[in-house]
């Protein structure tokens, strides 16, 4: 089981890894691309005006550029560390077990806007970037990533679960994938809970010993842990708040 999560704007500090190896990263196809956005990241830092119009950052957040200007040099931690919000504190990711930590590395990855995606495990540093930019010279994000991104997930022959936003999900459709819709107990579409409940789930798919093949086992574990989930097709689910 793959299951992809969004990635959030916030990011922890610091880290104990030492400088971003791009190498070291899962789904080394993306290598070449993922060099070409960090050297175009570090560039632009370098033009903090330029910076604050591409990223669309306000002029209180000079130091999301000064992360940048330092990606090849600052520490890494795990992605599933890196990465903070509503989502990843649902999550939970320090109150795992060992073994419950090395399911998520198998299980969960995290779409990046810079890395395309990166799994719970892999050590990258602090850096803003988001699916809906467009870096000077360079272009969309979704022009980039879409034709490299898209083979390498098409390739996962496992179930593939993904809660991926929809800036993300533009970076590379994924048509086998089982999409989560979190919905009110009337079928509205969520924004408050959306992310907390989604979060939710990621735990509890990792946490399961049993890992689900199958759309059914996806709903049995959901609902063996206290989540409501409705099948809505042959590769939809919805998940129905419930506080």
């Amino acid at each position: 089981m793959l299951v992809l999560l969004p990635p959030s704007e916030t990011k922890s500090d610091g880290g104990a890894g030492g400088p971003l190896d791009l190498d070291a990263l899962s789904f080394p196809e993306l290598t070449p691309l993922r060099r070409k956005l960090s050297d175009a990241l570090v560039t632009l830092a370098e033009d903090m005006p330029a910076s604050l119009r591409a990223l669309e950052l306000s002029e209180r957040q000079h130091h999301e550029v000064h992360r940048n200007a330092e990606l090849l040099t600052s520490p890494t931690a795990p992605a599933l560390s890196r990465y903070t919000g509503v989502l990843y504190d649902a999550l939970d990711a320090k109150t795992l077990s060992r073994a419950e930590k090395a399911r998520a590395d198998r299980r969960l990855a995290v779409a990046s806007a810079l890395f395309g995606v990166v799994r719970a495990g892999d050590p990258i540093p602090a850096y803003r970037l988001s699916g809906g930019s467009s870096l000077p010279g360079v272009g969309t994000l979704s022009s980039l990533w879409r034709p490299e991104l898209e083979p390498v997930l098409a390739e996962a022959d496992e179930l593939v679960v993904d809660m991926r936003s929809g800036a993300y999900a533009a970076l590379a459709r994924i048509p086998h994938a089982v999409t989560v819709k979190v919905i009110m107990p009337n079928g509205r579409t969520v924004s408050h809970h959306n992310k907390a409940y989604k979060g939710r789930l990621a735990r509890v798919l990792v946490t399961a010993q049993k890992e689900p093949a199958t759309l059914s086992g996806l709903v049995r574990a959901g609902t063996a842990a206290g989540l409501t989930l409705r099948q809505t097709g042959d590769a939809s689910v919805d998940l129905v708040v419930t506080d």
